[in-house]
């Protein structure tokens, strides 16, 4: 599954890249863009990383923090949809792609948290 998920995460990186693309530059979207861009890449960065910790410890804390940048991603998905800064199905799909990968992430997260 581990392979899974890095390629998944890898492949939701890329699609908000791509998607972002879409959307027009000004002050607000390009503070969006950028931090969108920076939490969703973060989070399959660190969850790589901590296929290659050095303790328990050091990998709960891999997880813990691509957890969170995922939060994030899936929080400024939902920002462009409620702003209607831009409307697709795209969006939709990637909205729900982060809501899926934050589940699957924080159950890692937890189960990593209790077999410390």
């Amino acid at each position: 599954m581990n392979n899974d998920l890095i390629e998944r995460l890898f492949r939701f990186s890329v699609e908000v890249i791509v998607f972002l693309r879409d959307i027009k530059n000004n002050q607000e979207t390009g503070i969006i863009k950028y931090q969108l861009i920076k939490s969703s890449t973060s989070s399959g960065a660190n969850y790589e990383e901590s296929q290659a910790a050095s303790s328990k410890a050091d990998f709960t804390n891999k997880v813990s923090i691509s957890l969170k940048e995922m939060r994030e991603s899936n929080y400024w998905l939902r920002i462009i949809k409620a702003s209607d800064i831009y409307k697709s199905e795209k969006l939709n799909e990637l909205i729900s792609e982060s809501s899926e990968l934050k589940k699957i992430l924080g159950a890692i997260y937890t189960k990593a948290r209790k077999n410390k």
